[in-house]
């Protein structure tokens, strides 16, 4: 299904992702966990075609997604939706026109600047809403809703493109516990009901632990581990994350930078 041989990715001297290999042979949600600047965004980014890849191939069902280029490159990020940390909404426009622009890559130009959507776009845009719980917001500005809020805006977006795989890169890095929970329980629900694959870059292993199916750990451009959960140990969590650095990404999404934080992961990861 999609597969990732020795993608590599360079800025200058710099490596960011180095020779990332992998297979998904069917669709599941994966959580990418590591530090910060361990090359995950710049892997998703990747994946989305939204920076090219400096060597190495990615294929999806037999296409090689690296060498598309204008029209094909066009519909093959409508096929795989990225959701971002900074939700990129429009923030005067209203929250089901938001939505919509989750059809963007389909319209005419004409359509576009007018801003002009077919009845039938419409009620599923509401639909999808009430699917994520705010429905009711339709009519608000994107602005006057909470993070969380805007964050379900804009999975009802990626939603709207109808995609085979949605990219989450760090979707609840700056929010609150309780909406962080929402929002991932939305992205499970979607892998789940709609048999989409699901991959998110996330900070804490818990998040990982209990939201996905399988987890792959980078660290300074490569992966380092990639299994289940369950096989989330010590050892791992140290091949992750270092075994001096602080574990702050792992554990919170504060950057709380303590060597206390690095002793407690390592104490949860080994008592389960």
């Amino acid at each position: 299904m999609l597969q990732l041989d020795k993608i590599t990715k360079t800025f200058g001297a710099n490596t960011a992702v180095h020779a990332a290999s992998f297979t998904v042979d069917k669709p599941m949600m994966i959580g990418v966990i590591g530090r910060s600047g361990a090359g995950k965004s710049t892997l998703l980014r990747m994946l989305n075609r939204l920076t090219d890849a400096s060597s190495g191939a990615i294929t999806f069902d037999g296409l090689d997604i690296t060498a598309l280029r204008g029209r094909a490159k066009r519909n093959w990020q409508s096929q795989c939706a990225m959701i971002f940390q900074q939700f990129n909404l429009v923030p005067r426009m209203d929250v089901v026109s938001n939505v919509l622009h989750g059809t963007l890559n389909r319209r005419s130009t004409l359509s576009t600047m007018f801003n002009l959507y077919p009845d039938g776009d419409i009620h599923r845009a509401i639909d999808i809403l009430e699917r994520l719980g705010i429905a009711e917001h339709a009519p608000k500005r994107a602005e006057a809703l909470s993070g969380g809020q805007q964050q379900r805006v804009a999975i009802a977006r990626a939603l709207m493109q109808d995609p085979r795989i949605i990219l989450a890169d760090e979707p609840i890095a700056s929010l609150d516990p309780m909406n962080a929970q929402v929002v991932m329980q939305s992205l499970r629900d979607i892998h789940e009901q709609d048999g989409r694959m699901v991959i998110a870059n996330l900070h804490t292993l818990d998040t990982a632990r209990r939201y996905c199916d399988r987890v792959i750990g980078m660290r300074d451009g490569r992966i380092v581990f990639d299994g289940t959960p369950e096989q989330l140990t010590t050892g791992t969590a140290r091949d992750i994350y270092g075994a001096d650095a602080s574990f702050s990404e792992a554990t919170t999404s504060t950057q709380i930078e303590t060597n206390e934080a690095a002793r407690k992961i390592l104490a949860d990861i080994a008592a389960l």
